[in-house]
Order: structure tokens, then sequence, then C-alpha cells
């Protein structure tokens, strides 16, 4: 009988399809795009520095403006292996030749938009055979200028993918067979469920695109209906091997799949993905929140303030014995740090071990085990629970406060204590 007791015990889940995976980051791209952001040159470098210290495989920039052509030239110096630089254009010769004239870019995606509303509406072209037209010549212009290419077939699952979508990737991959065919679910509404069927079937489409000989496919998905990382996850699992994503998942409207979400999940959970560190990851949360301005919600899955923070009586003795009880990976994994709470419904055993913690800190000597039902234990937690009967108190107790109750019960008492007796005597 299997006994799962600490994190090796626990089994690792496989690729279905056992292909190799990988990831491509648009923080600074799309990311980029998020309403009240204004991403500087040194934010980017230092976004690319992260991603290369993370081991993501590929970044892709903008280049239509003086300060995104810098920054592209300054992270090539670099000279990382990781992350590619890749362009980003629009389907028309003017963008991809903005893309070529960056001395070291050798990919470039390309963006089609498939669905009726975006091609008549948002393009003002008459029919989906002008847009045909216009991606595939795009395409092969930047096949003859000697580019990589990814053709962004945005807002997929809305449109007729059998009618119209899947006949001109086709003809995508006879122009160029390497094409990396980026699924741009634009406003979420891709389902990562095995039997639905098109427009919002992922694995549907991720299926079909292998039957009509794609070699590369690419997710990219938008977060309106809060699937995004489900349906990046789908995609590997039904034979995609990348996928699209930014940091904190941030970008137009709900943002997109989250890098970290998604490295933790495959790095904890799926087998063979030792390739990635995730050491930085808390480090470079704390700095888009501080330079870039995102705030990062205290609940956030991974580099969430509150991610490994424990307060319930049940939460915090069960973490003490054994963070495996409560901790789905250590916060050493992300650079994160765990953090026990005094608050309303802490019990004995947090203030046990909080007591021992800030008598080794005042006293700057290890000190000896306090048992939980000691009554100085039990004065502490009867004060604080007032506080919190009385509705004096709508957070946690401070290190701070704590602290003024460890040195109330367990330093000035007991030297009262002991003048007392001496006086006595």
């Amino acid at each position: 009988m299997k006994a799962y007791r600490s994190y090796e015990d626990l089994p690792k889940i496989k690729l279905p399809l056992g292909q190799e995976v990988f990831i491509s980051d648009s923080t600074i791209r799309d990311g980029a795009q998020m309403p009240g952001i204004v991403m500087k040159k040194a934010h980017k470098l230092k976004i690319f520095e992260y991603l290369h210290k993370i081991g993501i495989e590929k970044l892709e920039t903008f280049t239509y403006n003086e300060r995104d052509r810098e920054s592209a030239q300054e992270m090539l110096k670099y000279g990382y292996q990781f992350p590619e630089v890749t362009g980003w254009a629009r389907a028309n010769p003017k963008d991809i030749d903005m893309v070529l004239e960056m001395d070291g870019i050798r990919e470039t995606g390309i963006l089609m938009s498939v669905s009726d509303s975006h091609i008549i509406d948002k393009m003002g072209l008459k029919t989906r055979e002008d847009a045909e037209k216009k991606y595939t010549e795009a395409l092969q212009y930047a096949v003859d200028h000697g580019l990589r290419t990814r053709a962004h077939i945005e807002d997929m699952t809305r449109a007729d993918n059998d009618g119209f979508v899947f006949p001109l990737v086709k003809k995508l991959i006879d122009i160029d067979p390497e094409c990396t065919i980026r699924l741009c679910d634009t406003l979420g509404f891709g389902l990562p469920f095995d039997d639905v069927n098109d427009p919002y079937g992922i694995p549907y489409i991720v299926r079909r695109l292998l039957e009509e000989g794609v070699k590369n496919i690419e997710t990219h998905i938008h977060d309106d209906f809060g699937l995004s990382v489900a349906n990046s996850l789908a995609g590997y699992w039904h034979g995609a091997n990348w996928t699209s994503v930014t940091f904190l998942g941030i970008g137009e409207r709900a943002g997109n799949a989250e890098l970290e979400k998604i490295l933790v999940f495959l790095t904890e959970r799926v087998e063979g993905f030792e390739k990635y560190d995730l050491f930085s990851l808390t480090e470079f949360a704390e700095y888009m929140e501080k330079e870039v301005g995102i705030r990062v919600p205290r609940n956030k899955a991974v580099v969430g303030r509150n991610i490994f923070a424990h307060e319930s009586g049940i939460h915090t003795a069960g973490v003490i014995k054994n963070p495996f009880t409560y901790e789905p990976y250590l916060p050493e994994k992300v650079g994160g740090k765990r953090m026990l709470l005094v608050g309303d419904s802490s019990g004995l055993e947090v203030i046990r071990y909080k007591v021992e913690e800030t008598l080794d800190e005042l006293m700057r000597v290890a000190t000896i085990a306090i048992d939980k039902h000691d009554p100085r234990i039990k004065a502490i937690h009867d004060d604080i629970q007032k506080l919190y009967n009385s509705e004096q108190r709508l957070s946690c107790i401070s290190d701070e406060e704590f602290k003024a109750y460890v040195e109330k019960y367990f330093l000035f008492d007991s030297i009262i204590e002991t003048q007392s007796c001496k006086k006595e005597r």
C-alpha cells in the first residue's frame, strides 16, 4: 500500500504524446499592452534577465518604435542562447522589413486575424479570400527574406475553422513547413475539454492542426473566462509543443496565461522539466510590483504574499509538523518564504512556535522547547483573542507586537518573579 507523506512520494504525470515542449514569453510585447502600464527599456532588459535565469526558450518583442528597437538590440548584445529574441509583425512587408532591420532577429510572428469580425469589421477587408491572399503573401515575403516564421492565427476560437482556417493553415505550411502555427484564443472562448468541437475546443483544434501536418503548434490563450492556464495545458496534452504566456498573466483586458503557473505545474507535477529554474520567481514578482507597477494579489498562486502564509490553528499545526501537510511545494522552490501568522483563528501550537522563534531572536541562543500547554502560552493566546472578540482588531498580530507579548510573559514576568522570590528570602 502506497503512503503519501512527502513530496517525493507523490507520482508525477506524463505528457500522453511524449513530445518535447517549450515556452515563449510575451511579457514585453503582449503584456506591455496592459492598460496603464508603460515599460521602460530598463524594465524590458530586467525582464529579459529573469527569463534567462529561469530558462525560457523564446521571447517576442515589438520593433515599431525606437525604444522597442533599442531594447531588442541590447538584449541581442547579451549573447544568451535563451531566451531567443523574436519579432512580431502585421501581415505586410513594411512591418516585416522592420524586423529584418534588427540585426540578430531570426524569427518573427505574423498576425493573421481569421474571424469574420476581425477580417471585415476590424481590417476592412471584403472577403475571406482577401485575407487569405494577404496572409500567404506576407508569410512568403518573410520566408523569402530568410526569417523563420510563426503564424498568429488571431481569434481562432470564434472563427470558421473547418471552412476557412484549416485550409489557410494548409497553404501556410506549404510555404513554410516549419512555420509555428499559433492558436490564438483571443477572447478566452476556448475550452480545455476533449469532447468540445469547433470553434471552442482546444483539444479538437490541436488535433486538427496535427492532421493538417503542422509540426509546431503554439497556444496563446487569454483569460477572459479564467481558463487560460487550463487551455494552455490542454494544448500540451493533445500535441502542442509551445505555449505563449506572460509573467503574472499581464496583458489586455483579463490578460494571458500566467508563465509562473505553467512553470510550477510542469516542474512539480509533470516528468522531465528540470530544465527550468524557478528560484527567482518571487523576486521577479516583487520587481514587477515595485518597478513596473503591477499589483500582485496576496492570494495569487506561486508568487502572492499569502501563498506560504498560514494562520488557522489546524493549518499552522500541520505545517509545523510537516510542511507537506498544507503546502503543495516548498517555498524555496520559487524563492518564497514561509510565514506563520498569528490571528483570530490561530491556536496554541502556532503561539508556541512563534514564542520559541522570538525567544531565539531576543536571546540569540537556541531556547529549550516550550510545551504548548504552558500557562504563559495560554495567557498570550487569551490576550490576543480578547482583541478579536471585542472587535478591536481587523488584522494579524505583527512580529513586533508579538515580541511585546513574549517580553511581557517570558522575560519581564520572569524577572519580576525572580526578584520577588529574592525579597521573600
